[in-house]
């Protein structure tokens, strides 16, 4: 029997069922609703929703989906395309990319559909080690008293681990540490005031919620000793992709001479992106910016048919950076243009 559990993701396998199972991450924080997901396109679907969301864990989600398929008896060739229409799902994150990848090797190599299964199940438990490590490795560099700003949601619901900046977070809590973290919203979807602010409740650590724009404020007042973030894609020179309103700080903090660290596993580098420039940027639904759907239905607060303009991501350059927490160590910008990651 398999079992795999995770804060987002349950996963079970005997020799008689499997069964795939995420919190719907839309319904969050007023309603914690688990959903399965017994196809393919399901989950598919429920990745292009951010049902399921966070870069390594819509990697792990698609890993599993894809090995209990296996499972159910589709052919390698209806395999093959299923994992190209997950791999295709969204299109900044590169872990999603990596774990297709493994599994569309293992395909192609006619690995058995519990060889395949076996594949997924490795990766799910790859990511709660890295995560472990990571954290560990950006916990060092987090002092009593610090006020930590963070941006998006990063921790147990983006991961199969315990998280990448938020699992930073955690681990120094957890450490004795006298922390304290100040939560962007995160607009225009609210992973920060929904996500973030629901994971640092229930983990019993200290926070207070802002909006967005109240961050440039709060490190003039030397409220902010640092940042720490998480990311979608590392381009080899450094350069990160990571959602939308993070470049922002980083200018910020570079004004302010804040330290801003990114963390993030080995699986989020991408040797082949040459810099970030080369990171696709994925342009979302305008509904997203005019309005918010939610537990209680819809809310418009935009004129109607306005234009928008909402690409999920932005792209922080390697030089506004003071390290990138990763699960093997701290590294700096020289360690990027000496080769040291690659």
């Amino acid at each position: 029997m398999i079992n795999l559990e995770s804060l987002a993701l349950r996963f079970t396998h005997t020799p008689q069922h499997t069964e795939l199972w995420i919190l719907d991450q839309m319904l969050l924080p007023l309603k914690e609703e688990w959903m399965p997901l017994q196809t393919v396109s399901e989950t598919v679907s429920a990745i292009k929703a951010l049902k399921v969301r966070g870069a390594p864990l819509i990697g792990v989600t698609a890993a599993l989906s894809i090995g209990q398929s296996a499972v159910n008896g589709t052919s390698m060739t209806q395999l093959k395309e299923e994992a190209q229409a997950l791999h295709n799902a969204r299109p900044t994150a590169v872990n999603l990319m990596l774990c297709m990848n493994r599994m569309i090797a293992g395909i192609e190599a006619k690995k058995s559909p519990e060889e395949l299964l076996t594949i997924a199940v490795d990766l799910f438990n790859e990511d709660v080690r890295l995560c472990e490590a990571l954290a560990e490795n950006g916990a060092e560099l987090i002092q009593t008293g610090d006020n930590i700003l963070t941006h998006c949601n990063t921790g147990g619901l983006a991961t199969a681990g315990i998280g990448t900046a938020l699992g930073v977070i955690r681990k120094a809590h957890q450490q004795g540490k006298a922390i304290h973290v100040y939560v962007d919203e995160t607009r225009p979807l609210l992973q920060g005031a929904r996500l973030t602010a629901w994971e640092l409740k229930k983990l019993e650590i200290p926070y207070t919620l802002i909006t967005d724009n109240m961050a440039g404020h709060l490190m003039r007042l030397n409220k902010v000793q640092k940042i720490i973030v998480g990311c979608d894609r590392i381009a080899s020179n450094g350069d990160f992709a990571n959602k939308i309103g993070t470049y922002s700080l980083a200018v910020l903090a570079h004004y302010h001479q804040i330290p801003f660290y990114v963390a993030g596993p080995y699986t989020t580098l991408d040797k082949e992106c040459a810099c970030g420039d080369q990171i696709p940027i994925e342009q979302r639904k305008a509904s997203e910016v005019s309005g918010v759907e939610g537990v209680f239905g819809r809310v418009e607060w935009a004129a109607p048919e306005s234009p928008v303009y909402n690409p999920a991501f932005d792209v922080t350059p390697a030089e506004l950076a003071s390290g990138w927490i990763m699960n093997d160590g701290v590294f700096v910008r020289e360690d990027f243009q000496q080769g040291k990651l690659r």
